[in-house]
């Protein structure tokens, strides 16, 4: 019989329909299922992907340098395996140019987390006459052969590295595995697709995995992140007073590695870094930026990413990262 309503009554015993079922579509009054928000979604991919690599891998490293993304790397990976330590070494490649202030937190963060560290590096390589000296003076494309001896010699299978697709068009073309083969050389032809965030770590023996669990981060991602879970930073990336001097559009720290040329006036600006290479590559931007909030605003309204505007090493040609990571480097 129908009810007054006009519609059937219900069958005895049979709960009463869900709201949300109701008129054939959801009703306002229907529970709904907590959604991520977009940091918890990349946050929960990229430890996803370290505790996958280290299922799947039988001696993983990760690269290390003290910037920003490693900073966060290394911190995922705590989480990750919390409350036990991160199960796997960190890997510094060291040019010999490196900012005094991110080789102290380098060595800082290592104490602090009982960690291992191994460090490749690019002065050993020139000392024995393997690498020499480029006429620019950076150092930054030398440490490809010093990583890839550290990686053979301490037989590391994989490999992570901080790497975002939005740094550059190379690291764009880059999959989240990437396979280096026996020469340690990346074929940006040769990709494997990776579909529904299944991933593939096959490799023979002398091949090894490069794996960029935060490649598809931004750099205000990973400045909402640091503010979210106050992760510290070496002081640099924050607005301070330091003598520069402008060469190639940008503003070079006066260094025993980086000397100013008799033609270019040392000036005291404030500034600040939005990434860390080496002193003899790296530019600063002029910024007030002082907490993360700053920095956070300010990155928000940038135009251009971090290494484009920062990164003399990147200048070398239109294809300067590409070439660099054919050859192996990060």
């Amino acid at each position: 019989m129908p009810s007054s309503s006009g519609r059937p009554d219900a069958t005895p015993g049979a709960a009463p329909a869900a709201p949300a079922l109701q008129s054939g579509r959801l009703s306002s009054a229907a529970p709904r299922a907590a959604r991520l928000s977009s940091l918890d979604t990349l946050e929960s991919e990229a430890i996803h992907i370290i505790r996958e690599v280290v299922a799947e891998f039988e001696k993983p490293a990760l690269l290390f340098s003290g910037g920003k993304d490693s900073v966060v790397m290394l911190h995922l990976a705590t989480k990750a395996f919390w409350p036990g330590k991160v199960p796997f070494p960190v890997l510094h490649v060291d040019t010999g140019h490196n900012f005094p202030e991110v080789i102290d937190f380098r060595d800082r963060t290592v104490e602090r987390l009982g960690l291992k560290l191994v460090v490749g590096s690019v002065q050993e390589f020139i000392d024995s006459g393997e690498l020499a000296e480029r006429s620019d003076g950076t150092r930054n494309p030398l440490q490809t052969v010093p990583l890839l001896d550290a990686i053979q010699r301490n037989k590391f299978d994989a490999v992570f590295g901080g790497g975002r697709r939005d740094e550059d068009k190379a690291r764009a073309k880059e999959r989240i595995l990437s396979l280096r083969d026996e020469f340690g050389q990346w074929d940006p032809r040769n990709q494997r697709p990776e579909l529904w965030n299944l991933y593939n770590g096959r490799h023979t023996v002398g091949q090894h995995v490069r794996a960029f669990p935060i490649s598809n981060w931004t750099e205000l991602d990973v400045w909402r992140y640091i503010e979210r879970e106050n992760i510290e930073l070496p002081g640099l990336y924050y607005a301070h007073d330091r003598e520069v001097f402008a060469r190639d559009g940008m503003w070079r720290a006066v260094g025993e590695v980086s000397p100013p040329r008799d033609t270019e006036q040392v000036i005291t600006k404030t500034v600040r870094y939005r990434t860390v290479g080496d002193m003899s590559c790296t530019g600063a931007v002029e910024s007030s930026a002082a907490t993360v909030r700053d920095v956070v605003i300010e990155v928000a309204a940038s135009t251009i990413t971090e290494r484009g505007a920062t990164r003399a090493d990147d200048r070398i040609s239109e294809a300067a990262m590409e070439d660099r990571k054919k050859d192996g480097y990060f």
